[in-house]
């Protein structure tokens, strides 16, 4: 078994939180091009710098950009006495 490195991220929003592997899945690259920063300005999406793909934060559904109706992939997390562990 090879052992690898993995790149995810997660989101909070108030008590809820959700994972993601850091992949676009249109093009196969991280999201950002600067580390944390995965939301758009207004923190309501998670957005692709590269090519302007946009995600709801809740299932990573595409919404805009050249992926629609794809879905990033999920990272299952959960928080654990106010600390986010993998599930």
């Amino acid at each position: 078994m090879r052992a690898g490195r993995f790149h995810g991220f997660v989101v909070r929003q108030g008590d809820g939180v959700v994972g993601y592997v850091d992949r676009c899945p249109h093009a196969g690259v991280p999201l950002t091009q600067t580390l944390d920063d995965y939301l758009t300005s207004a923190g309501d999406l998670i957005a692709c710098n590269w090519h302007g793909a946009l995600f709801t934060i809740a299932d990573g559904r595409c919404v805009g950009g050249p992926c629609v109706g794809q879905h990033l992939t999920a990272w299952p997390v959960t928080v654990v006495d106010g600390i986010v562990t993998t599930a």
